[in-house]
């Protein structure tokens, strides 16, 4: 992928209108969907990521267009010279920048609680200096293993500081913080969104989430991975929809400082989502059981009472629909590895 460097002589280009979204991690999952729902709004992106964790073919069909640029950049790092002085032309910061895979962000958990302390903090004094409303993508993880359900924005959690998720848990609830810390002193104009499951393409098929292992599993015809007993719940909102959820978030003239659920209010049990993905795929494979991971959630809902009043949100893929994309997306990006597998043999 092609690293900009030279943003100000390309930002002066007579194609590109003034407005300009920051969307840092927007290589990622959620982040390469809201770029691409951006661009189709006719709107002006700059994508900030480190490709760390994010795959950069989601960006693919981005490159060349003349209102996307790229910059490669760890936003734990102070920002470039060269992105602070397209302060003037920047409305919009965008922060989905830390991995969101227990597997992945466990494997650097210093960085991924330096991407959500540090990281937030230069792209709200980004957002301060260019006056541009800024959007941070928390988690349902604030909740921890919740004791109330399902779980509304005013219930303050029940998190582990001390286990291997809390560089994420922890991480996020501090920056919440620290963009409502900036919004009670008036320095910038803030949203919070506390994003729940959510899956469809571009999803890495190796992050460790529930979805992609499932159906990856299945389509590899390898076994069915289910930790613990299946009963602990989850539930599963479409990209499309979340990505509708942030935009209507980030638009919205709202007042004060109060984070706001975004989620499918569908609950249904690991061993529920398995029997749909063993109809969707067909697969005989068998089902294996491991232990449940240190600090995993007992049960996952959101309340979306606040988006829906807000926002007038509410998810509208049905799973089904939704699980037979994915699917679909997953068997393509898999059709390479028998043949490069029967090469390697």
């Amino acid at each position: 992928m092609r690293n900009q460097t030279d943003l100000d002589r390309r930002a002066g280009s007579t194609v590109r209108p003034l407005a300009l979204n920051v969307v840092a991690g927007g290589a990622g999952f959620i982040g390469s969907h809201l770029c691409r729902a951006l661009l189709d709004r006719g709107e002006s992106v700059l994508c900030l990521d480190n490709l760390q964790t994010a795959r950069p073919s989601n960006l693919r069909a981005l490159e060349g267009q003349p209102r996307f640029r790229f910059l490669r950049h760890d936003i734990s790092h102070p920002l470039p010279p060269e992105l602070l002085r397209l302060a003037p032309r920047i409305t919009r910061v965008w922060n989905l920048a830390c991995p969101a895979s227990p597997p992945l962000y466990q494997r650097d958990p210093e960085h991924t609680m330096l991407t959500n302390v540090l990281g937030t903090n230069h792209l709200l004094r980004l957002a301060e200096t260019a006056k541009a409303r800024f959007l941070l993508t928390s988690t349902s993880e604030v909740y921890g293993d919740p004791e109330i359900h399902p779980q509304a924005e005013d219930y303050r959690g029940h998190v582990s500081c001390t286990g291997p998720r809390a560089c994420y848990d922890e991480g996020k609830r501090a920056a919440e913080t620290l963009a409502f810390d900036y919004a009670r002193a008036g320095r910038a104009a803030v949203r919070v969104a506390r994003i729940f499951n959510t899956y469809g393409p571009n999803m890495d098929p190796n992050d460790g989430r529930v979805v992609s292992n499932l159906i990856c599993q299945a389509l590899r015809g390898d076994e069915l991975t289910v930790y613990g007993d299946g009963s602990q719940t989850r539930s599963f909102c479409y990209v499309s929809d979340m990505v509708a959820g942030l935009m209507a978030l980030m638009e919205a003239d709202i007042e004060g400082t109060q984070p706001v659920n975004l989620g499918n209010p569908a609950e249904m049990t690991v061993n529920e989502l398995l029997g749909h993905v063993v109809a969707l795929t067909g697969t005989r494979a068998p089902v294996v059981h491991r232990p449940l991971p240190t600090d995993d959630p007992r049960r996952r809902r959101p309340d979306i009472s606040r988006a829906r009043a807000l926002l007038d949100w509410a998810p509208q893929v049905p799973l089904a629909q939704g699980l037979e994309a994915t699917c679909a997306w997953f068997a393509a990006e898999l059709a390479a590895e028998p043949a490069a597998a029967g090469a390697a043999g």
